[in-house]
């Protein structure tokens, strides 16, 4: 049976089985309450020794089954996405490489092998968005590299303060001179790979991957990994006082940010990444709030819905000639029924919309957000950006339901593709179901909210007035004629981010690196160094060949000149002796 598979489907299959044996000691670990440490002992010396440590509990465990269950799901979707590449292998290779970073990068305690991950995760990313190659993906992907080098860097610096007490499990850290810039460094660390603000302009640049890469990086692993970090290091990193009020901010801000760009955006990629974005914005605002138990249940049902949205974005991009942009859909859902309601599905989770699986996790958040003291004007900011949130949802289902139809000519779409329905189908169970069966195995909220029925209602009066605003504006068709004003270029790029964080950053170095190129390296160092030893080698070799031309004259002259040094030393010797 296996020969007749693909090699992206028997991928499928092994990860869909890694997900069901390691499911049970899930369960194990989880009504026992214990963790399991392993250490494997590289090399011993009299006072210090190398160790691989592995750590089992029930949150990199979780964690690994959700990134598991979901890459099952994206690779039997390959089978059928990119049945036509003839790269399907390699892509496949790649895709599995990513995987097994992120769960080096979940299973191990230590910053130093922690870094084999993390690591890991940066360099195929880079090698997954570049996977179609134009300069467009070439840019996205150097955008996306040189942003997670910065985080690598600071890993690397905090290593580097770790190196003082001998000791770089996260576990056992204590606080000590350096504690501040530790913590530092791990946060911003962690802001780079999750894309928080002022590192955010790699994330829409990263849609140039393939779509199934687009659904593994902004669901469950690459822009996850940096939250993760933080929740693993957060009782370390709560111990700083400046961290929580940077969290709140920070995460108020991008979350901010990413909902007003998602409604300004036309691209159906970048709005799911801008989605994604300002989810990042709720689990690292939730972080600030003293909530890591909810950030990590935001993380799992957000995996959820997220993959199964790009997985929905995907079949309908494959129908539709490759074509991205919205405004080039429309009346959808009689073609492809299935995968519309799955879609619509995963938008009204992601709004919070009740009993779907963004519900139990999105609306404790912003109950607790109400509940604890918290700065009123952040507190402003998040329900508006919440309200954004449902707006941008809701208008990508009028625009792919009931929209007039704008598409190509002889385009077919269809839901015949079992290949391609099946993991949309089982990602739909888990984001309807998902959130229920989560807090009611694993997450156990002892603390009790009480808060007035005005406060309590809130979230869902916000949700359904960004719905009534997305609904009004479709009416107007103002989606159907820009406007090409400041403003609304200010907003649609991200608040300039991406300008601003690229293109301009880079000219000064790379004019600094030009000069110190042509004095320096074509310079200085060719004169001193190679090219100035073969100028002299080729001036030397030229003048012994000179003198070997005219052997004989020069032998002649060698034995004319030695008999007459001879007879002067025999003449001058003479003269010097006393007479007798």
């Amino acid at each position: 049976m296996f020969k007749s598979m693909k090699f992206s489907s028997i991928c499928s299959v092994t990860l869909f089985t890694y997900f069901i044996l390691m499911f049970p000691l899930l369960i194990y670990l989880t009504l026992s309450n214990k963790i399991i440490l392993l250490e494997w002992e590289i090399l011993s010396n009299s006072s210090y020794s190398i160790t691989f440590p592995l750590i089992l509990d029930p949150i990199s465990v979780s964690f690994s089954c959700v990134v598991c269950l979901i890459s099952a799901c994206v690779m039997f979707f390959t089978s059928s996405y990119m049945s036509a590449d003839p790269f399907l292998t390699r892509f496949v290779w790649l895709v599995m490489l990513f995987v097994l970073s992120m769960n080096i990068l979940v299973f191990v305690p230590s910053i130093i092998s922690l870094l084999l991950g993390w690591d890991g995760l940066g360099i195929v990313s880079f090698a997954l968005v570049i996977y179609y190659q134009n300069m467009k993906s070439l840019a996205a992907g150097m955008v996306t590299a040189l942003a997670n080098r910065i985080g690598d860097v600071l890993l690397l610096i905090s290593i580097a303060i770790c190196a003082n007490e001998a000791n770089w499990n996260m576990m056992l850290i204590w606080e000590n001179s350096m504690f501040p810039w530790l913590c530092l460094c791990i946060m911003v660390g962690a802001m780079t790979k999750s894309a928080q603000i002022p590192f955010s302009a790699w994330l829409p640049a990263a849609m140039a991957a393939p779509t199934p890469v687009s659904a593994l990086v902004h669901s469950s692993t690459l822009v996850t990994a940096g939250i993760f970090i933080l929740i693993r290091f957060y009782y370390l990193l709560a111990a700083w006082p400046l961290f929580n009020f940077l969290a709140l901010f920070i995460g108020t801000i991008t979350l901010l940010m990413a909902g007003i760009g998602a409604n300004h955006e036309h691209d159906l990629k970048k709005i799911i990444a801008l989605s994604t974005l300002s989810q990042l914005g709720v689990m690292m605002l939730s972080l600030g709030l003293g909530a890591w138990n909810l950030t990590l249940f935001h993380l799992y049902t957000h995996a959820l819905f997220k993959a199964l949205l790009f997985l929905c974005a995907g079949a309908i991009i494959h129908n539709n000639s490759n074509v991205q942009d919205i405004r080039s859909f429309g009346a959808l859902a009689p073609q492809m029924p299935l995968t519309i309601t799955c879609l619509n599905i995963a938008n009204l989770a992601l709004c919070g919309a009740p009993f779907l699986s963004g519900f139990y996790s999105k609306d404790l958040i912003l109950e607790t957000c109400l509940y604890n003291p918290t700065n009123s004007i952040a507190l402003i900011l998040i329900f508006l950006a919440t309200g954004m949130t449902a707006a941008y949802s809701i208008r990508l289902s009028l625009v792919t339901l009931w929209q007039e139809s704008s598409n190509l000519p002889l385009t077919q779409n269809s839901d015949e593709d079992w290949v391609v329905t099946t993991p949309i189908i089982i990602l739909t169970l888990a984001a309807i179901s998902g959130g229920l069966i989560l807090q009611t195995m694993f997450f156990y909220f002892n603390e009790s909210i009480y808060l007035p029925l005005t406060h309590k209602l809130l979230t869902i009066s916000v949700t359904l007035a960004g719905a009534w605003i997305a609904l009004n504006i479709w009416k107007l068709k103002l989606t159907k004629s820009p406007d090409g004003s400041l403003m609304n270029s200010f907003f649609s790029t991200m608040w300039f981010l991406s300008m601003i964080t690229t293109q301009p950053n880079m000219i000064k170095p790379f004019m600094w690196a030009k000069t110190m190129t042509k004095s320096i390296d074509q310079g200085w160092l060719e004169v001193l160094g190679g090219k100035g030893t073969l100028n002299l080698a080729t001036k030397a070799s030229t003048m012994t060949q000179i003198l070997q031309s005219k052997y004989i004259n020069t032998m002649v002259s060698v034995m004319l000149f030695t008999a007459a040094g001879a007879i002067f030393l025999m003449y001058y010797s003479d003269s010097l002796s006393p007479s007798a």
